[in-house]
């Protein structure tokens, strides 16, 4: 994990699309697919709790001036989920199979309140 200048981690729970994620800078990350093409910056908002070492603030719901600034890496594809549809006695089955898109990001920095 990423070390601030005081040499203790620095990391930071966030919110995007309906689930948490606790993000720490240099970190590569999935999320659900955002609207932001290869190369753009993307700030999150909705930061839950955010540490330094020497400092924690938790938010209710959120840090008021916390942020975390990611850099798109473009859309991926998720791992395919296999769907199997089977009545006995019939003959009757039916795979198929689903991959979710997603949005890589990497984790540039994370901005405690009062930065």
């Amino acid at each position: 994990m990423p070390r601030c200048s005081g040499g203790v981690d620095i990391y930071a729970i966030v919110e995007s699309g309906g689930k948490q994620y606790k993000v720490s800078p240099r970190q590569t990350l999935d999320v659900d697919n955002l609207s932001a093409p290869d190369g753009e910056t993307v700030e999150f908002h909705r930061v839950l709790f955010v540490s330094d070492g020497a400092s924690t603030h938790v938010g209710s719901p959120t840090v008021a001036g916390a942020r975390v600034l990611a850099t798109s890496r473009g859309p991926v594809k998720g791992k395919k989920i296999v769907v199997l549809r089977y009545k006995n006695k019939t003959r009757q089955r039916r795979k198929t199979g689903f991959r979710a898109s997603h949005t890589r990001l990497t984790i540039d920095r994370v901005v405690m309140p009062g930065e």
